[in-house]
């Protein structure tokens, strides 16, 4: 498997520190609000990513953090009469609606910033000691011009990075591009105590705590948006591999931006849409299914018709799977023309695990699940139809790759209640009697109650709308 690696700029084959084992940090939100559809990319785009290894047989573990602690969480709090922890609490919970509808697993672990200030405490004393950070007023700063290597990830030198930088002004940090570790208590606001007096943690440092309690020192991979390359994960190596003398992670993954009607998401823009908007007109499944259809680093266009298009395209695999399902029924016990129904079984499966290895290809992955489609279909549609241990062998491979994906995971309903079951019925006793007028009548009462039928040699097929 080889994985595109932001530091190194190039794809590297992947080889795990340990081996049969993988370690995976993904940056989490900012729970002050509904996640956004920028923030829905990479946790599914990073839950496929795991999905995949652990289908390759290794052990996972996934730590995605919660940033309970920031500016933006105790204005909210503020505005709203309420704590912050209540503030992160009701929005962790609404994540974690949407990260189900979505299909995104939950992390092995899902670690909170103010559940680990001892450990964020321990790393910036650690940080000062070791001569990269400073107090100043209660508050701490981070030396960067201390660590040789500031601005490998973004691959600028830190004069570049400062020239095109937004820094806050504050005449107190020894350089304008220092960041902060610890902030000093101002009124109003939560705090824990700490050596320096009250306060509460900076935003990169948490990551760096977290990561290293529950991955180690050195993890495999990083994963999270291209916007988060600088400062957020430049800060992280800085803090990590002064501190720990090692390399904080052997592969950093990101995923590309997000345009809307193919302008950047912005806020200032008014084209900023958080998931829970999206899902009023549009299934949750097709959301991740649109953020699949292109490869994790390119930018992605979303449109209402774009998700329009992910939704026939969707729906083109769930007929294929329903129609399997039901030939499956009534398929013969033996067949002498599996073979290359087989062969091409087997070729879609490698080609999806091809496109899976090339750098977490899903849009090939996808295109191999059609491929599968058609093959399925034809088999289905040709006159010497396969056996079936060979059709549920189709299904098997069907329902393994799609759960790579997170797709089509709505089971189907195989009852019917006591009036449709009657309706079908005296249906079909009217087509045996040539009833036809009264059969067409009954099918477009059908119709109307949202159930669709398909005559067919092997009988009468439906499914809802």
């Amino acid at each position: 498997m080889k994985l595109y690696n932001s530091l190194t700029r190039q794809k590297e084959e992947f080889v795990p520190i340990t081996p049969g084992e993988v370690k995976i940090y993904a940056c989490g939100p900012t729970v002050y609000d509904f996640f956004h559809i920028g923030n829905a990319r990479p946790f599914i785009v990073f839950d496929t990513l795991r999905r995949y290894f652990e289908y390759c047989g290794y052990k996972v573990t996934f730590v995605q953090n919660f940033t309970d602690i920031d500016d933006k969480m105790i204005n909210r709090a503020n505005k709203e009469g309420i704590s912050v922890s209540e503030l992160a609490d009701r929005f962790i919970a609404e994540y974690k609606v949407d990260a189900e509808g979505l299909s995104i697993e939950p992390a092995s672990v899902h670690p909170r910033a103010t559940e680990h200030i001892a450990e964020i405490i321990e790393l910036v004393t650690k940080l000062i000691n070791e001569g990269y950070a400073y107090e100043v007023d209660g508050d701490v700063y981070y030396s960067t011009k201390k660590f040789k290597d500031y601005g490998k990830l973004s691959h600028q030198p830190l004069d570049e990075l400062e020239a095109g930088a937004r820094i806050s002004v504050d005449e107190r940090k020894r350089d304008a591009m220092d960041f902060a570790l610890w902030k000093a208590q101002k009124p109003g606001e939560p705090a824990w105590e700490s050596p320096w007096g009250m306060g509460r943690p900076g935003w990169h440092i948490e990551c760096s705590a977290m990561a290293t309690k529950y991955l180690g020192e050195t993890i495999d991979i990083h994963a999270g948006g291209k916007d988060l390359i600088f400062p957020h994960h430049e800060n992280e190596i800085a803090q990590s591999e002064a501190a720990n003398k090692k390399p904080f992670a052997h592969f950093w993954l990101h995923n590309g931006y997000i345009n809307i009607d193919n302008v950047k998401m912005s806020k200032s823009k008014g084209n900023f849409f958080t998931v829970r908007d999206i899902v009023k007109d549009f299934d949750y499944e097709i959301v991740r299914f649109f953020m699949l259809s292109a490869h994790y680093r390119s930018p992605i266009n979303f449109s209402r018709e774009l998700l329009v298009q992910a939704g026939t395209a969707l729906e083109r695999l769930y007929n294929c799977k329903s129609k399997l399902c039901f030939a499956i029924g009534s398929a013969p016990e033996k067949s002498g023309s599996d073979e290359d129904f087989i062969s091409q079984l087997d070729k879609c499966k490698a080609a999806f695990c091809e496109a899976m290895d090339d750098d977490i290809n899903t849009a090939g992955a996808i295109a191999s699940m059609f491929d599968l489609s058609r093959a399925i279909n034809s088999a289905l549609d040709g006159s010497d139809a396969p056996s079936k241990a060979t059709l549920e062998k189709a299904l098997s491979l069907f329902d393994e790759l799609s759960a790579v994906l997170g797709i089509l995971r709505k089971a189907e309903s195989n009852e019917l209640d006591a009036e449709i079951e009657e309706l079908i019925k005296k249906r079909s006793e009217a087509r045996a009697n040539r009833d036809f007028k009264t059969a067409d009548e009954i099918r477009d009462k059908l119709t109307e109650m949202g159930i669709i039928l398909e005559d067919t040699a092997g009988g009468v097929k439906w499914k809802r709308k």
